[in-house]
């Protein structure tokens, strides 16, 4: 039999429409093929990052690494033969945020963890419904509660573990983040100072929200700046393990110039005397006068910055919160007479640089009686009045007719663009300070020329005058600690500051200091803004303010020399000056041949009465000189300073010799003179 042609080697026979078939089969099979692997090349080459990038959010999820933020430290190093080590005003202590991944548990698990999770968190109703919402996003990540402490997160994790494992949820479906909370060893210790930062984060930078005080000033360097962390969702992973991709970078740790034990007994007795004086409240700061290091900043009525929300959302615990001795000017009332002082001798100097006589003598015998300055439509005249007095009985007895008669001299011979720069350019009245608060006052000192927001100048005819005892001038108490400094480190321009140094630690453990005031270069080549003469004899005057028969006899530290002055303004209230509400300070230092402070005290508002025995409660001689002495008494024995005047003691006291105190034989001598003068 012949073959058939169309026949197979196998001898089947194919057909056309066959053949067409099969090579169509091919063709489709191979340009499935073909399409594969385009499809392949694009899904692993060209777009692979992409599509991994979606595989790994299914698998695993990133979060925060929060930095701990920096700490600030007490300053350990002022008392003699004290080893200085580190005591922190400010903790950060480990704390636990629950998340949870709705997407992986399974909806008729919901309500049993959210009852589980309300028992164990003790939340109330409200908390409990808010909680249980968030189970039912469409998300990876929902936070559910904030700031939990150790135990507490030890209970969820032994709750979890079982019965995650029970109903196969995944272990991580719920997992904590750690991160820091303020915590405060010394309670509310320098309150207003530090400030907090609140609880919730910002929202966009996840970075925290500081109330004030120095966390708003340094929140730069305290921030440090947030790791990441990435957490695998997985039935066998459990809630707080995961890979660390990038370790946080801590804050910058802040050592700052303030002693915790001197700023609990400021804190103590500006207590009582705020208190004893039946007043609003007060303020009490202590600078070195050589470095301007502020050793005690207290103030009362108190802020707890553990609580610092009990603060914020009451209106009349807002002011508590505010450094009142920076943000509040007021009228620095007679502290300013040694500044006039100051002013009339440096005008000697000045006058006779130029040839001329000078314009006083600290001994001279000067009219005070009662008399009509140029401008003023009313008499001046002194609580007492005093038929003539020198430099010192001027200052010992707060005469504000003696203080004018210097300044209408200054502005006759030197004019007054003088007398106002010397109050500027030296003393640094109607300028900051720079200190490191928020809020500073630049105060107000009247200029030539230049007008209130009402049109009224600010400087005219009869401003000199009540700016020779402290009136028609705002100052700021960092701004009149700075002026009564410059005159107790002999001369020099001082810079109030609150740091020490700034220290970063970086992840290797080295120690970077970003800023350090303690250096020796910092303090030499300072400027000299009053002769030495200049200096010695205001010093002197102020002397006599503070010993019987001066002003502020109750500023006496016993054992101790000192120097200072009290003042008492009136406040302005709706727009008029008050009879009954004041504003009272004692400014002063100690021991005067090398002062180791000086220490303003401020009294708001103490009630007006009089006092049997004593006087008015609202004279800053009566109610702020005390609490001079108290907390300066207190300061130099804690210091270890040895008392420079053993023999300065009250009558009746066995160690009172007033043949040998100081001060004793000047004041006698002084008093005779004034008793000769006076009749």
């Amino acid at each position: 039999m012949k073959k058939d042609p169309k026949r197979t080697h196998e001898g089947s026979p194919i057909a056309p429409s066959e053949r067409k078939r099969l090579v169509f089969v091919f063709i489709v099979l191979f340009s499935f093929f073909a399409l594969l692997t385009i499809q392949f090349y694009r899904i692993q080459i060209l777009e692979g990052d992409k599509w991994r990038k979606i595989a790994a959010s299914q698998h695993y999820t990133v979060v925060e690494e929060p930095a701990r933020r920096g700490l600030f430290y007490s300053n350990t190093s002022l008392k003699v033969a004290q080893i200085s080590t580190a005591s922190p005003l400010v903790i950060d202590v480990p704390k636990f945020h629950l998340f949870v991944d709705p997407q992986v548990i399974p909806e008729v698990y919901r309500q049993n963890i959210a009852d589980q999770l309300k028992n164990l968190l003790h939340l109330s109703e409200n908390d409990a419904i808010k909680l249980r919402k968030q189970l039912d996003k469409k998300s990876r990540s929902r936070k559910l509660v904030m700031w939990i402490d150790r135990s507490t997160y030890e209970e969820i994790l032994q709750w979890w573990g079982g019965f995650a494992r029970k109903k196969k949820i995944a272990q991580n479906a719920l997992f904590f983040i750690q991160d820091w909370q303020r915590s405060y060893p010394y309670g509310k210790l320098l309150g207003q100072v530090l400030h907090t930062v609140r609880d919730d984060r910002n929202p966009k930078t996840n970075r925290f929200i500081p109330t004030g005080g120095l966390e708003t000033t340094f929140d730069q360097v305290l921030s440090g700046k947030d790791g990441k962390r990435q957490i695998m969702r997985s039935p066998r992973h459990p809630l707080d393990t995961g890979q660390l991709i990038t370790p946080p970078e801590h804050g910058a740790d802040i050592y700052l110039t303030i002693d915790h034990t001197l700023q609990a007994i400021a804190e103590e007795e500006i207590c009582k005397a705020v208190e004893k004086a039946g007043a609003k409240g007060g303020w009490a700061i202590m600078m070195d006068p050589y470095t301007g290091e502020i050793l005690v900043l207290a103030q009362y009525p108190f802020f707890k910055p553990a609580s610092y929300r009990q603060f914020f959302n009451n209106p009349k615990c807002l002011d508590d919160t505010k450094v009142k001795g920076l943000t509040d000017p007021y009228e620095p009332g007679s502290t300013f007479k040694p500044i006039t002082l100051s002013c009339g001798l440096l005008a000697n100097a000045e006058l006779v640089k130029r040839g001329r006589a000078p314009l006083f003598s600290p001994q001279e015998k000067m009219a005070t009686v009662p008399r009509v300055f140029p401008g003023r439509n009313k008499v001046l005249k002194d609580v007492r009045t005093h038929r003539f007095l020198n430099m010192y009985m001027g200052l010992q007895k707060s005469s504000n007719v003696y203080m004018a008669t210097i300044v209408h001299r200054i502005i006759e011979q030197l004019g007054a663009d003088w007398y106002r720069s010397c109050l500027q350019d030296i003393f640094g009245f109607g300028v900051k300070t720079g200190i490191e608060l928020p809020g500073e006052s630049v105060g107000l000192l009247p200029k030539p020329g230049k007008t209130h927001p009402n049109g009224a100048l600010e400087w005219s005819a009869p401003t000199p005058y009540s700016l020779a005892m402290g009136h028609n001038v705002l100052t700021n108490s960092f701004q009149m600690l700075r002026a009564y400094g410059i005159i107790a480190n002999g001369g020099y321009e001082v810079f109030p500051t609150l740091v020490r140094k700034i220290v970063k630690t970086t992840l290797d453990g080295e120690q970077i200091v970003l800023r350090d005031n303690t250096l020796k270069e910092t303090f030499v080549n300072r400027k000299r803004l009053l002769p030495t003469e200049v200096v010695e004899e205001v010093t002197k005057a102020m002397k006599f303010a503070t010993k019987p028969g001066g002003c502020a006899a109750r500023a006496d530290i016993y054992g101790y020399s000192e120097a200072g002055k009290s003042g008492t303004s009136e406040k302005v209230i709706a727009g008029q000056y008050s009879k009954k509400n004041h504003i009272s300070t004692f400014i002063g230092f100690a021991p005067t041949s090398h002062p180791r402070f000086v220490l303003l005290i401020a009294i708001d508002e103490p009630e007006y009465r009089y006092i049997p025995g004593v006087g008015k409660n609202q004279l800053g001689g009566t109610c702020a000189a005390p609490v001079f002495r108290e907390i300066g008494s207190r300061t130099l024995q804690y210091l270890g300073i040895e008392p420079d005047d053993p023999c300065g003691y009250p009558a009746g006291d066995p160690r009172y010799q007033p043949e040998k105190g100081d001060w004793q034989q000047e004041i006698k001598q002084l008093s005779d003179l004034y008793k000769q003068w006076n009749g």
